[in-house]
């Protein structure tokens, strides 16, 4: 049995049609399934809650299958309800239009070939997941992430672009990430510098810079529609890969970010790199955080720790 996951505006509304192709071969080839729209913000998690508390009641059951059509947003949400990931298993045909998880993983971009793969269920990666946590609002519920989290610049990208009515227009002649590219440019003209304390695992004496931009947690190579900020980042190794930019001039950041496609951008002094457990972020001003782009509202100070081998991807 699979649970399919749609996000039927996907692609300015091509993601219905997808799963329109999908389920005819769904039903050519006797495969039992269900499938679920998400219609609001929340209705995923809230279903995939359901769903798993249902499903988890008999230990008997095989792991649930939960397949995702959609974008690394509509993964972020899925993650977000799941109630037991030692008891679920996820399948992902990216329909949306940055999917950074699937450039990263080398899927196919046929999605009748992913689906190939994960109807014949011989193929397992177990990958690490984020979290986040604002240590300084107990109130506030934490989120997991698949690809990354970041607060400042990047989030600051990620707030704009979902309110942004150039980025239906562009998906449709299927440009969609050059929205990502545009907005970044304006933000690095405009966006604010703060001070800001960073503590890396248990260290105890934070990095303090002076006018940080952003921090980026990766658990895979790309965001924002291909920006390569992390490189040497490896879903399996237990670890975050940091991209943090700080103290550099407005006008060598415009040089910097075009190199940020190839992960060319740590020559330039001012962007750093790290690798660690866990990271904890203390800012002087209120800035935007985001989860795999999904945007949460601005905070001063956020936790980000990697939960090593916690999903099973069936692909």
């Amino acid at each position: 049995m699979y649970h399919f996951i749609v996000n039927p505006a996907a692609k300015s509304g091509r993601g219905r049609k997808m799963w329109g192709r999908l389920e005819a071969e769904l039903i050519r080839r006797n495969v039992e399934y269900d499938v679920y729209f998400s219609k609001r913000e929340g209705f995923v998690t809230k279903h995939v809650e359901e769903l798993t508390r249902n499903w988890n009641s008999d230990p008997a059951r095989p792991p649930l299958k939960i397949v995702i059509l959609g974008g690394d947003g509509t993964i972020n949400e899925t993650l977000q309800g799941v109630a037991d990931f030692a008891r679920a298993e996820i399948g992902y045909i990216p329909t949306g239009s940055s999917n950074d998880m699937a450039r990263d993983l080398g899927l196919p971009k046929d999605i009748m070939e992913i689906l190939d793969v994960i109807l014949a269920d011989e193929t397992r990666r177990v990958m690490d997941i984020g979290a986040i946590s604002f240590a300084n609002d107990n109130s506030r519920p934490g989120r997991y992430f698949a690809v990354s989290s970041g607060i400042g610049f990047d989030a600051a990208v990620c707030a704009e672009v979902l309110t942004s009515k150039l980025k239906k227009a562009l998906n449709k002649v299927k440009l969609g990430k050059l929205i990502y590219l545009a907005i970044a440019l304006k933000q690095l003209l405009f966006a604010k510098r703060v001070a800001a304390n960073i503590y890396l695992d248990e260290n105890k004496e934070p990095i303090h810079y002076k006018k940080f931009l952003f921090a980026a947690a990766m658990v895979h190579k790309y965001e924002g529609g291909g920006f390569k900020f992390c490189p040497d980042a490896d879903h399996t190794d237990g670890l975050l890969d940091i991209c943090i930019v700080g103290g550099l001039p407005r006008l060598f950041l415009l040089c910097a970010l075009p190199t940020a496609f190839s992960g060319k951008h740590f020559i330039f002094p001012g962007i750093d790199s790290y690798r660690c457990r866990s990271i904890r972020i203390e800012v002087s001003a209120l800035l935007w955080v985001h989860t795999d782009g999904e945007v949460e509202d601005p905070t001063r100070m956020i936790k980000m720790e990697c939960q090593q081998a916690k999903l099973t991807f069936l692909c």
